[in-house]
């Protein structure tokens, strides 16, 4: 494929509450086995990108932790590969990314060097599977300046969060509306898009040029009139992550046969950095339910629509329905949770509840079982 890739890894929600506070929102654990960034590694990939720019920032060591080798999306390769960008204080600049295309700008010199023709940026927190490949094939056949990745969601979705996008019957976005207060469109932009290489060099150099930063608002929708901007519509699944309603959701639809067949058994295959642990271990007095047990895992207990990411101890006696435990958490004995996330090396205490009634609740204790 003629083209590049750039993936916005660098952001971060004040809606994710504590669950950004250890990790960037790209680097969040996904149905056991998965980050939130290998499904756009894996897309890019699959449509035979070979040459990947990350560009991260905020609380990022996690991210680089697990990008720490290429070869688990078949990056290791002597033309290309993946490329991990942060934030460089230079002789002429010492700013933090204040935008996505201030991230961009900032490393504009890698675009510059680059031979490709095409270039297709996507989001580092969003959950999907996709061929880029047919979406080149008609942004070259439209002769678009920039073609959007376009999605519906739900009418009781949180519409607000999303760019939301008006289309014409040829495909020509007519209207784009950033983070609208009152959506007039279901159909919300992926933060997936093509554009030619060199016109992304020269929108980047003349936002620079007179101060703007993000990509969104000031390109996309500054030159929604002026640009010849197309919408292509993924009808498969698709879901962003940045709030914990919705990473909550992500998770949990990974519980319906359908998603799991779509992600785990359809090709193509979604790539993520191997862990070295045994199979999850179910002692006498466990029962499993309609859940997800990810690998190094001991369960002692009772477990209903839940998905228990690596490494996590349930104890004796103790109930988990409906909740999300990540990476390493230890749940006691007689200890009940229930529609909740609990943060990764988490200790629930035994004798404990644990129970969102309103909301999904965020456990995020800070207790060190080791010192009880």
């Amino acid at each position: 494929m003629k083209a590049l890739g750039i993936i916005l890894a660098g952001g971060n929600s004040q809606r994710m509450r504590n669950l950004s506070e250890k990790r960037a929102i790209s680097a969040m654990p996904i149905a056991c086995s998965y980050r939130s960034i290998d499904f756009s590694l894996s897309n890019m990939t699959n449509s035979g990108i070979q040459t990947v720019a990350v560009l991260s920032q905020y609380n990022a060591r996690s991210l680089n932790e697990h990008l720490n080798s290429a070869k688990w999306w078949n990056f290791g390769r002597k033309q290309g590969g993946l490329f991990l960008f942060t934030p460089t204080v230079t002789a002429d600049n010492s700013w933090w990314y204040r935008g996505t295309a201030d991230a961009m700008w900032q490393n504009i010199d890698f675009l510059k060097r680059r031979h490709e023709p095409y270039v297709v940026i996507s989001s580092g927190d969003c959950v999907y599977k996709m061929d880029f490949a047919p979406v080149l094939e008609y942004h070259v056949q439209k002769q678009a300046d920039i073609t959007i990745v376009c999605a519906r969601v739900p009418e009781d979705e949180d519409i607000s969060r999303f760019g939301t996008v008006k289309i014409d019957a040829d495909g020509l976005v007519t209207d784009f509306e950033e983070k609208p207060m009152m959506a007039h469109s279901n159909i919300v932009s992926t933060g997936t898009y093509i554009i030619r290489r060199r016109k992304l060099i020269e929108l980047l150099e003349q936002c620079n040029r007179e101060g703007r930063y993000n990509f969104v608002t000031d390109i996309l929708v500054r030159y929604k009139g002026m640009k010849k901007i197309y919408g292509w519509m993924l009808e498969e699944y698709w879901s962003n992550i940045s709030t914990v309603e919705s990473y909550y959701k992500t998770n949990m639809d990974f519980l319906k046969p359908e998603v799991q067949d779509f992600f785990f058994r359809e090709q193509p295959t979604i790539y993520s950095k191997a862990a070295d642990l045994p199979p999850a271990k179910f002692n006498v007095g466990s029962n499993v339910k309609n859940s997800l047990i990810g690998s190094g895992c001991i369960i002692n207990s009772n477990v209903e629509g839940s998905v228990i990411f690596k490494r996590v101890f349930i104890g004796n006696n103790s109930t988990v329905k409906n909740s999300i435990i990540l990476n390493g958490a230890y749940v006691g004995d007689n200890v009940h949770v229930e529609n909740c996330i609990v943060e990764s090396n988490e200790t629930l205490l035994s004798d404990q509840n644990y129970i969102g009634e309103n909301e999904i609740k965020v456990v995020f204790e800070r207790q060190n079982r080791y010192g009880v």
